[in-house]
């Protein structure tokens, strides 16, 4: 098996500040503070990789897209690629979606059976144009923002072990959306091409839009956060348009895609960063949340500010319509922390309705 690894470093930064992707907004990104995502990601998978495919060939890109955490995971790279040709007089240069490219075909050029991309569904885009035309299949390890095509494994291990025993690959399509459009609260994915993919079970399927009326089910839960104001509880409330309902039961103009804090009556932290959640919390703290359709994802998909830190200083109650549920056969999470992530793991009561419940296990 010969593997060609490929990082977009700056994927997934604006997320836990606030920004919502990093199209356009690094150096934005930066100024609040952001760390880095990506490599933390990619480092998983390729140490798993080494693990379940030790003797896998593997080539990648020069710093800041691979090398380094392909080098340190113990593989000796067959070629590293350089789509800067040579001018990284900085060390560390913003890559662009022309480098990503460049670096694929190049990658593609020398013969690997797959191309493993650390990245969003922004990096995903460029990847498919770079094999278009191709059969070389690509196989996402999700690090951006936005996750939204299927070309994605759930986890970063996942994407190794895929990348280890896949046997087939099959079309599957890739996703994006408008970054600028995403922070105005308009969620539309759109089609932006089709890829060669690994067949396994580990991967994700394309977001979907859920039916159902949500009506009840926010009329209920706003009535439960209700009864608390004045206790000084702290109510965590994710973005979507589930939880959306449920923040304009309560009586005020949600966040579309952002997460707003709740306590005693009043927003005390609109379209909140991470920092911004933590310093709001209390001493009993709630995060209200909802998957997406159609993949399930808890946490890790479009909600970053939710990050580890959060969540350990919350309890979770899980809020989904009954059709989005009936479009998944389980809920995951991915949260950067994967001791979190076997925590959170098991059988969760998800609120359906008004009264109604329905036993879902997050996998």
């Amino acid at each position: 098996m010969y593997v060609g690894v490929v990082m977009n470093p700056i994927a997934g930064m604006g997320g836990r500040v606030g920004l919502k992707g990093t199209d356009g907004k690094v150096e934005e990104a930066r100024a609040r503070g952001a760390e880095p995502r990506a490599p933390e990601r990619a480092k998983r998978a390729i140490e798993r990789l080494a693990e379940v495919a030790p003797d896998a060939a593997v080539s990648t890109v020069v710093e800041p897209m691979g090398e380094r955490v392909v080098r340190e995971a113990g593989f000796r790279p067959e070629r590293v690629v350089d789509p800067f040709d040579g001018a990284r007089s900085d060390g560390r240069p913003d890559t662009t979606a022309d480098h990503t490219r460049r670096a694929v075909a190049a990658l593609g050029d020398a013969g690997v059976d797959l191309v493993m991309f650390v990245g969003g569904d922004g990096t995903a885009t460029d990847v498919a144009a770079a094999l278009d035309g191709t059969e070389t299949p690509m196989l996402g390890v999700p690090a951006g923002v936005k996750v939204y095509s299927s070309v994605f494994a759930v986890s970063p291990e996942d994407a190794a072990e895929v990348a280890a025993s896949f046997s087939r690959t099959e079309r599957r399509e890739v996703m994006d959306i408008d970054e600028d459009d995403y922070r105005e609260g308009a969620v539309n994915p759109t089609l932006r091409g089709v890829a060669h993919v690994p067949v396994a079970e580990d991967l994700q399927s394309s977001k979907q839009t859920a039916s159902g009326t949500v009506e009840s089910l926010a009329e209920g839960v706003a009535d439960d956060i209700r009864e608390h104001d004045g206790d000084g509880s702290t109510y965590v409330l994710g973005p979507g348009s589930t939880v959306g309902a449920i923040k304009a039961e309560l009586g005020f103009e949600p966040s579309p895609i952002g997460v707003d804090v709740w306590r005693d009556g009043a927003v005390v932290a609109a379209d909140a960063t991470e920092s911004e959640i933590l310093a709001a919390l209390g001493d009993e703290n709630v995060i209200v949340v909802s998957p997406i359709g159609g993949q399930g994802f808890v946490f890790g998909r479009g909600n970053p500010q939710l990050s580890p830190a959060v969540i350990r200083e919350c309890e979770v109650t899980v809020v989904a319509s009954r059709g989005k549920l009936d479009d998944v056969r389980a809920l995951r999470v991915d949260t950067d922390d994967p001791a979190l992530d076997e925590e959170l793991a098991g059988w969760v009561r998800v609120r359906v309705g008004r009264f109604e419940t329905r036993m879902m296990k997050i996998v």
